[in-house]
């Protein structure tokens, strides 16, 4: 698959991560932690700002596409 095709999907797909994950994250804190201390809120916006990271890091990754070899 040529890099640009990659690169495009790549950009789609992290734009509806991040859309879908905010969702998501924001639904369970509503859900969830309305009643929560704020030490508790905190500590799970805190992990979860951070979560999204990692398969975005393995999308970015997939989108460089494969490390050219040797001479």
């Amino acid at each position: 698959m040529p890099v640009r095709l990659r690169k495009l999907i790549g950009t789609v797909l992290l734009v509806l991560l991040v859309i879908v994950y905010a969702m998501l994250a924001t639904l369970f804190a509503v859900a969830r932690l309305g009643d929560a201390s704020p030490l508790i809120q905190f500590s799970f916006f805190l992990f979860s700002g951070l979560l999204w990271v990692l398969p975005a890091m393995l999308l970015i990754k997939w989108m460089a596409g494969p490390k050219p070899t040797g001479r």
